[in-house]
Order: structure tokens, then sequence, then C-alpha cells
């Protein structure tokens, strides 16, 4: 069995990693003339964590990033509604890592390289579209870089993994579109002192009157104890267009709904000001669709289940794609029928997150203090909804998410 993995990102990586564990052939095809360390942050949760852990990659995803004790919410004035411990400090088997993207895309290329071999890390190719007969898939590809045609390849199965624009998934549901509700986002990175106890994953206001995600992660980056923080302003407007994804970010675009916020625990408007840099993103998704598998091609990680970059899940569901996919592949080694066993497996369990994270994101706490209070300090937040109300929101959001303690300690 020799397996095509078109995406070299965390779900075609993942993937390989799996599928040479269980002594698969496969080969990944990366758009990317190089693979560098890009991007700002990332959140590792315990059921992303339980299955690099099962490649052999926690110790070095730790080692890179920042162990997180706890989870905390606030209004955007700033006043605490609701925290909770978090990773090992929660009762997980695994911990939570806050971890510079990049960083973590490199761990698991690097352990690729290693375990496939570089010659089975195609760089510097485009995908174009699939063919299949009853023997094999043919790939055609363009090289990137020049847009050049380069030889097809022939595999037993392709997996896409090549993300939320994925072109492979394009050739099946050709008039889908990207959706778009009316929220933009700006990320930045910014060198600053340990907030709280230096980590804590913090969600502050909420997206109608401006609401930011912040948390650290990468710690002494000037040997003075100095972290690096990673921040995400997230803002909803009727007149939004979309933002595009990595093109740099103008302050004037959004610092002035936050140029108000400062805290006595933190100024985010400076945290904001002296960021290291700044991109936007569009927070965009598509409609959950009715099949991932096509005979001998199948879609996984973004390109199967787009979702809001809400709540750090996108990761550990392309995680899990990829350790069951390769788990069926050898229960069932009928190429066929292994991939329509995955799609049994894991469509309907991740097209519900998509829609959760949409509806009732865990930051749906922020959003509903604000509606009981209104949108002005609290004096007695006893007196509109209690700490166990509060944490069943919680509860609930991670246990469709799958990740409540219990869920997070066995393989999904």
């Amino acid at each position: 069995m020799d397996i095509a993995i078109v995406g070299g990102g965390i779900a075609g990586l993942s993937l390989g990693l799996n599928l040479h564990r269980l002594g698969i052939s496969c080969r990944i095809y990366e758009r990317a003339p190089e693979v560098k360390e890009l991007g700002v942050g990332i959140t590792v949760l315990p059921h992303a964590m339980r299955e690099f852990a099962a490649l052999g990659l926690q110790s070095e995803i730790m080692a890179a990033g920042i162990i997180n004790s706890e989870s905390a919410f606030f209004n955007r004035f700033g006043q605490l509604i609701y925290k909770e411990p978090r990773g090992l400090a929660g009762g997980y088997k695994y911990p939570e890592v806050g971890i510079h993207r990049g960083r973590l895309h490199m761990i698991l290329w690097d352990a690729a390289k290693k375990a496939l071999g570089p010659d089975r890390l195609i760089t510097d190719r485009s995908a174009l579209s699939v063919e299949q007969d009853d023997a094999g898939v043919t790939l055609h590809f363009a090289q990137t870089t020049t847009g050049q045609a380069v030889p097809p390849v022939r595999a037993d199965a392709v997996i896409a993994c090549d993300g939320v624009n994925s072109a492979l998934r394009k050739q099946f549901y050709p008039d889908e579109k990207l959706a778009f509700g009316g929220i933009n986002t700006w990320r930045g990175v910014t060198r600053h002192k340990p907030i709280h106890d230096g980590r804590t994953y913090m969600r502050v206001g909420s997206i109608r009157t401006g609401k930011m995600v912040i948390y650290p992660i990468v710690n002494d980056v000037d040997g003075q104890g100095t972290q690096l923080i990673n921040w995400m302003a997230e803002i909803e407007g009727e007149n939004f267009t979309r933002n595009d994804w990595n093109q740099p970010g103008k302050l004037d675009d959004f610092y002035k709904i936050y140029e108000s916020w400062t805290f006595d625990w933190l100024d985010v408007a400076a945290l904001i000001r002296n960021a290291d840099q700044i991109l936007e993103y569009p927070m965009v998704d598509k409609d959950p669709v009715k099949a991932w598998t096509f005979g001998r091609v199948t879609l996984a990680g973004d390109a199967a289940h787009p979702m809001y970059p809400r709540g750090s899940n996108g990761s550990a569901q392309a995680a899990i794609d990829s350790r069951t996919l390769a788990d069926l592949l050898v229960e069932h080694r009928d190429v066929v029928v292994a991939l329509k066993a995955y799609e049994e497996a894991r469509l309907k369990v991740a097209s519900n997150v998509v829609l959760t994270n949409r509806s009732t994101p865990p930051d749906f706490i922020n959003i509903r203090v604000e509606d009981l209070v209104g949108d002005k300090p609290f004096d007695d937040l006893d007196k509109y909804i209690t700490q166990d109300e509060l944490r069943a929101l919680s509860e609930n959001y991670k246990k469709t998410a799958g990740f409540s303690v219990s869920d997070a300690s066995v393989a999904g």
C-alpha cells in the first residue's frame, strides 16, 4: 500500500507519522517551496497532545512551548468572570501547551523527515487534480514556484490535507464557497512580562464589543523572564468585508476598540501597540458536507472540516483524523473500505464541532454574561449567574469538542 498525502501541515504530517508507525508507505507533497517557522500562536489541547504523545512528540512540544495552568474569562472592563484549571492542573492525563505555530510545525516536519526520509517529503508541489481507476489514483501537480506542470504520480490512495482552500476538495465541491459571518481577526505577538502566573489562557470581552484572546507561547525570550505573548483581536461588524490570510495587519483597522482597555493586571492597548508583528485573518469556515470520501480519495483536517479558529480545536481534530485513518487502513487493508470507514467514524463528530464553534464557542461564557449584566461593570456576578452555571457552559463545550477530562484520556 502506498499513500499520497497532499499537504504538509499538521494534518498531513500527523498522518504521515501515523502511517509510518503502522508500516504503511506514504509520500507527502507540500505546496510551499520551503518549510519555515511561520505564523503566531496555537494551543495544543489535551486531546491533541494525546495524539502527539502517541507519536513520541510530547516532551519536545512541552519543551518548545508553555504548559498552561488555567483558563480565565474577563469582561471588557477587566473583571474576572470565571476561571478553571487546565491540562495537568485540571486533572487531564495530558498537558495543554501554548506554542508558536511555526515551532509546532517544524517539530512535526523534522519528525516526519527523520521517520519517512527526506526523499518522501516533496516541496514546491501544488496539487491540481486527481483521477482514479480500479487500480489506483493519478495525482497531477504543478511546481509552485514556476507554475509548470510536473510528471503525475500514482498511489493506491490520495488523502487531501491541503487546508481550508483545498484544491482537491474543490474538485468534488466546485461551487462551494467559504462561509463568512462578518467577523474578522487580527493576530500578533508581543514581548511582555508574564501576565498572572505566566501560564494563563485569557479570553477578554466579546465579539459584540471587541474580544481578545491572550496567552504566552515562548518563555524567557531575553534571559530576563520576558515571554512572547500571543494575542488575537476578534471583532464582529455588519459592514465588514472579509480580510485575507497572513497579510500585515493595520493597527488603524481595529485599535480604536481597544485603546481604553487598561486594566490593573494588563494594559491591552500597549500589548497591541508593542507587537513584533500583526497579521490579519478572516473568521471563516465551510458548511459541513455529506461526504469526504470518493473512492480512493478522501479529505482530512481543514480540507475536510474547516472550522472557526476558536477553542484551539482545529489542530486537535486534524490529529484525530490522522490517527483514525491510519488505524483503519491497517484494520481493513482494503483502501476503499478503509476510507469509507474513516468517513463513518469522523464526519459526524467533526461536523458537530464545526457547528458548535459557530453557535456556542468556549467564549460563549463572555457573551452570556454580557447579555445578563449588560455592557457595564458588575458589582456581584452571582446576582446574574453562578459559577456553577458558568462551569456547566464550559464543560458542555469540552464534551462536544471531545476534550472533557474523561474523553481526552482515551483514544478518540
